[in-house]
């Protein structure tokens, strides 16, 4: 946990933040994927790490960077979304 901007309250917080995505239809919706915001500081701080047990793989990545990797998953899980087009 860090103190990070957290938006349900609209200022600092100590907290998590995870990235979600969700798949919609007119058959329902479900939560398809997940990854945690690990910040910068907790990513270059091997000590941090080691503690939490975060894996060495683990590495830094923005919040749109994370939801980028969650798209790029689904399309190679062959989800396909009808607003897509790649």
């Amino acid at each position: 946990m860090q103190v990070q901007y957290y938006g349900t309250t609209g200022h600092l917080e100590n907290c998590q933040v995870g990235v979600f995505m969700s798949y919609i239809s007119d058959q329902g919706q479900t939560l398809i994927d997940r990854r945690l915001y690990l910040p910068r500081s907790w990513a270059q701080d091997q000590s941090k790490r080691k503690k939490t047990a975060i894996p060495e793989a683990v590495e830094f990545a923005t919040k749109p960077q994370l939801a980028q990797q969650m798209l790029e998953s689904a399309i190679n899980e062959g989800i396909r979304p009808v607003w897509f087009r790649r």
